[in-house]
């Protein structure tokens, strides 16, 4: 796989977390080159995750950061194994959170085995759709009904006419189009899909929506990382990936056209823009893509966007781990852990969403049956 770079300390980072289908990151870094801190607070707690791996590059630079920063006595070990891995192993409770694009539904929290599951939102960013056609230029025009063909296999090269006549001064090769997807059970994949059934009565009919579907055509890769590296090593490829993964892998992508006929390419400011168009997301309501409507937010929104959620179980036998795990995720969600967010070209949470934040927060309680974010983390973090 050809991996891009970035200039800068935390370009290590967002390079390795690209850099594989499923890998595990743990936290703080130990023996040759260890971090040297000297700030702690209450006893040492290794805390477990697994989920999304469009999450990965925030949670590698996040924890890194709140153990560096923050609390050198919280280390995390996160495996990258997508959406579908991680609501499996918070519902066999063998993770303290699982984390995944699209909230766990009625038939998957059924499945949980120690109780109630509080979900809270922890990021949000776009899903660029990108190319490998050397000869063409980045943000070439595209509509979803052209991008829903391609991936029914009604639409299978490059100098479609569909291609050409949404982009007539450019000059298409011939050349077979390869479609990669996702092979792993994929919240990324649901907000795409669900894009796709949004635009495209064919593809609802057919496909649908899903976190898994059939699909009718293409190759998969493990993660975003595996969807990453097929685009890149594979000459013709389109895919959808995390916007991070393709500004590392420095793809190219196109520019979609919203619902207000805009072509508008994926950046903070325009998944921002599609966000506050719904802004009181909820784990029952929190389809964000498309959603058009008469404003100047609807004519400068990109329209594939997706929120990112963590799974915790509400009621936690251990106050001490869990104590941690809160605390941190209330500095994750908040000023200190958003501006991190933000430097891997996630949008920052919306305010009205880093409060059902620490809303979601409040709901996980302790064997004592009481609260366990404390006071002290909501006024340090929570504003």
């Amino acid at each position: 796989m050809r991996l891009g770079k970035r200039s800068g300390s935390v370009a290590a980072l967002k390079v390795a977390a690209v850099g594989a289908a499923s890998m595990v990151f743990a936290l703080p870094l130990t023996g040759a080159g260890a971090v040297s801190v000297n700030h702690s607070s209450g006893p040492p707690v290794a805390l477990t995750g697994a989920g999304s791996t469009f999450d990965q590059p925030f949670f590698t630079l996040g924890f890194y950061q709140y153990n560096k920063k923050i609390n050198s006595n919280v280390t995390v070990t996160y495996a990258s194994i997508g959406s579908g891995g991680g609501q499996q192993q918070i519902e066999s409770n063998t993770v303290n959170f699982g984390a995944t694009d699209v909230p766990m539904l009625t038939a998957d929290l059924a499945k949980a085995t120690a109780g109630t599951i509080v979900q809270v939102p922890v990021d949000l960013g776009g899903e660029a759709i990108s190319y490998n056609v050397s000869s063409l230029p980045q943000g070439l025009h595209l509509t979803g009904t052209v991008l829903a063909e391609i991936y029914l296999g009604q639409i299978t090269n490059w100098d479609d006419p569909a291609l050409r006549a949404l982009n007539p001064k450019v000059s298409f090769p011939n050349q077979a189009i390869t479609v990669v997807h996702r092979a792993d059970g994929s919240g990324t994949s649901y907000a795409f899909t669900n894009y796709l059934s949004d635009v495209n009565s064919t593809w609802s009919s057919k496909v649908g929506v899903g976190k898994t579907v059939a699909w009718p055509v293409g190759v998969g890769g493990q993660g975003n990382e595996g969807v990453a590296g097929l685009v890149a090593d594979t000459p013709g490829a389109i895919g959808y990936v995390e916007l991070d993964y393709a500004l590392v892998n420095h793809f190219k992508y196109f520019a979609m056209q919203n619902l207000r006929g805009k072509w508008i390419l994926p950046t903070l400011t325009s998944v921002a823009d599609d966000a506050a168009l719904h802004p009181h997301v909820s784990s029952t309501d929190f389809a964000i893509d498309d959603l058009g409507g008469p404003t100047k937010l609807a004519e400068a929104a990109y329209p594939i966007d997706t929120y990112s959620w963590l799974a915790i179980y509400e009621d936690q036998t251990n106050a001490t781990t869990a104590t941690a795990m809160v605390d941190l995720f209330e500095w994750m969600t908040h000023s200190g852990g958003q501006k991190y967010a933000k430097s891997l070209d996630y949008v920052p949470l919306p305010a009205a969403v880093q409060a059902t934040a620490q809303k979601a927060l409040q709901e996980i309680l302790g064997p004592n049956g009481k609260p366990l974010l404390t006071k002290a983390a909501i006024a340090k973090y929570g504003k």
